[in-house]
């Protein structure tokens, strides 16, 4: 699918980050239906290297965190993983908070789900909105102690904000996020 960018007409980007040990199915779910959308899709991790999910599979993200440039792309998807392993490492890079907020302050549509919620609360980001996240580990505590109203359901939409919990919430959570990143400014769908 092709969009309009206010110039002309242009394939979106969508960028994704995490790092060593994320949930797999989160990460390959939404790429695979984010391409079957048409969008270019940017992995990027600390560094420029293999990583791997949970489960065993791998990838080579295209860029690493200094290499983004968040006005290149209409979308942030931050999935999950254990807490201990690529929603940690996102959330203590400075550089990947600082993405984070580059994309708040644009307003341009962001997603996260499981673990990846935290990243908001390190970046001072949870205040004031409604999201969910993984409902164990101590995450929703955090998200309220951070001023955010964490809500038990498979998807909650704030703005342009999406997040959900787990990977059974996958296929809810990627309609939504769909539906936010075509109704954005950043992204809007022209009929061909």
């Amino acid at each position: 699918m092709l969009y309009r960018d206010g110039v002309g007409i242009v394939q979106p980007k969508a960028l994704i980050l995490t790092a060593d040990k994320f949930e797999d199915i989160e990460l390959f779910f939404i790429v695979f239906r984010l391409l079957e959308d048409g969008w270019q899709v940017d992995v990027a991790a600390p560094h420029k290297r293999n990583i791997a999910g949970e489960n065993g599979y791998g990838l080579m993200p295209r860029k690493d965190f200094d290499e983004v440039a968040p006005d290149e792309y209409g979308l942030l998807v931050v999935p999950g993983g254990a807490p201990d392993g690529a929603p940690a490492v996102v959330r203590g890079s400075e550089r990947a908070r600082d993405i984070v907020r580059a994309f708040f302050d644009a307003g341009k549509p962001v997603a996260s789900i499981c673990h990846g919620p935290g990243v908001l609360v390190s970046a001072g980001l949870a205040r004031g909105r409604r999201l969910t996240s993984f409902w164990k580990d101590g995450l929703p505590q955090e998200i309220r102690d951070a001023g955010g109203h964490w809500e038990d359901k498979d998807v909650v939409v704030d703005g342009n904000l999406v997040t959900a919990r787990c990977p059974t919430d996958l296929p809810v959570f990627m309609r939504e996020v769909m539906r936010l990143a075509r109704s954005t400014g950043h992204c809007t769908s022209i009929t061909r």
